[in-house]
């Protein structure tokens, strides 16, 4: 028998190998099996739902408009002899504006009354002469026909003496519009011609002038609104306010004036305006502005912080927080917007806590640590 140097090996079977797999299997998961983490609390903003009385408003986007707008023209021909005020001041009305050269119309019109003292002195010799030849008619010494003729003849001047004082009228009609005033109180733009210029009669304007108190704020509102702001203007007069331009928080107070007799098929909403009082001349025509309308105001309605509401496909939700300081997510039923606060039509009761911020890192059921969010408005 033949022996080797070497150590002999023994040969690993199948079972052997599967054996020691299983071996080292379980003890790897043993090792690596251990206490479960415990998450610590995610940490949010809350806030409570509140109960209170909400204004019911709509909100829209509005064009400033002067109340009246009147382009100035000359009604004559002529030279402009002199202009009454400096272009961007304020006019009042009846104030002269501008003076054309009277002189061509007081001479047309000294023409007139010149035609019109002739023609009279004429018109007396006619009537003589006719009362004269109604004698000699009677008497026989003239005939019918050169009686008619001279009667026809005073009557005839008798016509020319009404076209006479007709003329004299339109003459001074003239010469008063050399004199150009102003028709309203208001601010004027700047002025396109000057001093020394010819002007047409109804030609382009030489000036404009607005009227900036009150003034106009125009804007529209889908059509679906013109229900509830027809039953409010009906109730009472509708209040408005427009945010002043480039100041926020400074807002002007008026009413609506106008809600137009059609709804634009086009765009689907209807045109309204609103006048303001406008005193201290804030609004200026042809800014833009926000214009908020109170319609009514929503009694012991629920509310919450807009922030605390979210959107999936199923639609609105919040987080709310329950005694434990897990968190549930409930779909909710929003309706108005007041300022920095929802009104919360269903899903919610007064005094529930909801989360405000923080929202991103919640999943139904985690624990939260709870900071309390100062109320809107309030320094931090």
């Amino acid at each position: 028998m033949r022996v080797s140097g070497k150590k002999n090996l023994v040969k690993p079977t199948p079972l052997l190998l599967i054996i020691t797999a299983l071996f080292l299997c379980c003890s790897s998961c043993t090792a690596k099996k251990e206490k479960p983490k415990v998450k610590p609390p995610v940490p949010v903003k809350v806030a409570p739902a509140m109960q209170k009385d909400v204004p019911v408003q709509i909100k829209a986007i509005g064009n400033i408009e002067a109340y009246t707008t009147v382009a100035i023209k000359s009604q004559v021909s002529g030279q402009i002899a002199r202009i009454h005020f400096t272009e961007g001041s304020d006019v009042e009305k009846g104030a002269l504006l501008i003076s054309i050269d009277p002189e061509p119309f007081r001479a047309t019109l000294s023409q007139c009354e010149a035609t019109l003292a002739k023609d009279q002195a004429q018109a007396k010799f006619a009537r003589e002469q006719a009362n004269r030849y109604e004698g000699l008619l009677k008497d026989g010494i003239v005939t019918r026909d050169q009686y008619e003729s001279l009667h026809s003849n005073a009557e005839s001047l008798e016509a020319t003496l009404a076209a006479d004082r007709a003329a004299i009228k339109n003459a001074r009609i003239q010469l008063g519009y050399c004199s150009i005033r102003s028709p309203i109180s208001g601010r004027t733009g700047t002025v396109a011609l000057q001093t020394g210029n010819l002007v047409k009669a109804n030609d382009l304007p030489i000036v404009t002038i607005n009227q900036l108190s009150p003034i106009y704020v125009t804007f529209s509102l889908p059509e679906k609104r013109l229900a509830e702001i027809k039953r409010a203007m009906a109730a009472s007069q509708l209040k408005i306010e427009a945010v002043i331009p480039n100041e926020p928080g400074s807002t002007e107070t008026g009413t609506i004036s106008f809600l137009d007799n059609a709804v634009n098929p086009a765009t689907g909403t209807i045109k309204l305006k609103g006048v303001f009082a406008n005193k201290a001349r804030k609004l200026w025509p042809g800014q833009f502005t926000d214009v908020v309308i109170t319609l009514a105001s929503r009694q012991n309605a629920v509310v919450i912080p807009t922030h605390a509401i979210q959107t999936s496909q199923e639609g609105e939700f919040v987080y709310v927080v329950r005694p434990d300081t897990t968190v549930e997510m409930r779909q909710v039923t929003s309706a108005t917007v007041a300022g920095e606060e929802t009104v919360i039509e269903k899903g919610l009761a007064p005094g529930e806590t909801v989360v405000v911020d923080g929202q991103l890192r919640l999943t139904p059921g985690a624990t939260v640590e709870a900071k309390e969010k100062p109320p809107a408005g309030s320094k931090k």
